[in-house]
């Protein structure tokens, strides 16, 4: 068969362009979230924002399963997500009901498939799978009911799609790219690995259907670089195991920061913060970036002793102030510290999760903080841009008037950050992306976006008012 599965056209980045989710959570249907190099969501509590980076999650652990025939991992005790069961997690609790996602993203390499039979290639930079999957029997088992990939091309799209018939007993496909089947007998086409992978089997029972193989293996390499940082951060410690390994992100609660710097810096790892900016090994250019912030004057890891794999942390939180261990300064530094970490320790191409990065952190350091992470989506490291993209959910305000102001001045293009608002509604969460211009301004400003501030204004001065009156007349 006459098949090339990839060429070596090198885009450069992974980066995540399109989100769309029905039937999770609070979410009936999110429409078509754009997702750019910076993405932020706010909102009320409760509102769906959480629910979206834990359904990523939970697709991920289900990549990284053992188990081919789980279709979704909903997770346990020692999963990235524990979901529950399957009414817990979809919508309405309707079990009858399936959730839907789609993603697409930019491809590292260009995919060209090559069809032998009709001797056509399609060359496409951009990937996109939709999956949906719900129950199939009164067991509770998770089965995928339709598998679609779409790849974008100069020229042409590839559409093909894996779908399972109404009764829910045999596999048929659809799209634009016509598969053909095998010559003999007709074996009945099998379920979908996970949620995203076509079986050997059912592949073998097609003539022009490899580069099925090459989708999955993109779709796997996009989830293995999707990180997550929670929103509560592990308290300080005043002595950190360290053994010489490299951790892959910093975890889940920030638990592993301080190997990962030590790592970073024994490794020499040098970051800089954007074009036209100096490199400087890892421990010392986070150490400057936290003095920038305000939220201390230096920070620096060192051993207890030679040879030994004990470490402290030192910080100084004024010029003249002496030098103390992490564990005797305010909560702040080490609440932010895993989010700063973990924003450019990350591999290149990654997309990181992060929640609430400002918390206990004052308003001026939320400011100082979106400068950072601004400067993360366009850091480079040996030369190359690192190409990281985040997702924050935040209730800062501050946070995001500094993002409105760097695209005022210019240092931000509007088209490499995306800001949505989440709200809960009777029909399930809606999500409404802010349309930001070139001068940094919001025309399309939701109701009480970040609480009725007006409101307390005109109550606290009424309330003021009236006391005065009454003070006066001695009441």
């Amino acid at each position: 068969m006459d098949f090339v599965p990839l060429t070596v056209k090198s885009l450069g980045h992974i980066m995540l362009r399109t989100l769309k989710v029905e039937n999770f959570k609070a979410w009936r249907d999110t429409g078509d979230i754009r997702l750019a190099p910076l993405t932020i969501f706010f909102g009320v509590n409760s509102a769906g924002k959480s629910s979206l980076g834990h359904l990523l999650l939970a697709l991920k652990q289900t990549v990284e399963s053992t188990d081919r025939k789980r279709a979704f991992h909903l997770g346990d005790d020692n999963s990235l997500v524990d979901l529950g069961t399957f009414e817990d997690c979809i919508y309405g609790h309707d079990i009858e009901k399936t959730i839907k996602f789609s993603l697409g993203w930019d491809l590292p390499d260009t995919i060209e498939v090559k069809n032998p039979l009709e001797k056509v290639i399609i060359e496409g930079d951009r990937l996109e799978i939709r999956s949906e999957f719900g129950v199939l029997d009164g067991a509770g088992q998770i089965g995928v009911d339709e598998l679609s990939y779409k790849l974008d091309g100069k020229n042409e799209v590839l559409t093909a799609t894996y779908k399972r018939d109404e009764k829910k007993h045999s596999w048929d496909t659809q799209g634009n790219y016509r598969l053909v089947k095998t010559t003999g007998r007709q074996w009945p086409l099998e379920a979908p690995d996970k949620f995203y992978r076509i079986s050997d089997q059912s592949r073998a029972r097609f003539q022009n259907a490899d580069f099925f193989t090459d989708f999955a293996l993109a779709t796997e390499a996009v989830f293995s670089q999707i990180y997550y940082l929670g929103p509560l951060r592990k308290s300080p410690r005043r002595v950190y195991q360290w053994s010489g390994d490299a951790p892959t992100h910093v975890g889940m609660e920030g638990e592993n920061a301080i190997s990962a710097i030590l790592s970073a810096t024994q490794s020499g790892r040098k970051i800089n913060r954007g074009p036209n900016t100096r490199y400087k090994l890892f421990d010392v250019f986070i150490a400057n970036w936290l003095k920038d912030m305000g939220v201390i004057y230096s920070f620096s890891v060192k051993p207890l002793s030679e040879g030994r794999k004990e470490y402290e942390v030192l910080v100084k939180t004024h010029r003249d102030s002496s030098e103390v261990k992490i564990t005797d300064v305010g909560f702040g530094v080490s609440q932010v510290l895993p989010a700063l970490v973990q924003a450019f320790y990350c591999p290149p191409n990654s997309t990181v999760w992060m929640e609430q990065p400002e918390i206990h952190l004052h308003p001026q350091v939320q400011a100082e903080l979106a400068d950072a992470l601004i400067s993360a989506t366009k850091s480079n490291e040996d030369g190359k841009p690192r190409n990281t993209q985040l997702i924050v959910e935040s209730h800062s305000e501050h946070l995001l008037q500094r993002v409105q102001r760097r695209v005022a001045e210019g240092n931000l293009d509007p088209k490499d950050v995306a800001i949505y608002f989440c709200r809960r509604a009777k029909a399930g969460a809606e999500l409404e992306e802010l349309k930001l211009d070139l001068y940094g301004e919001v025309d399309n400003w939701p109701e009480n976006f970040f609480g009725n501030e007006m409101a307390d204004l005109m109550a606290r001065t009424i309330a003021g008012a009236d006391r005065r009156s009454k003070d006066q007349k001695g009441e």
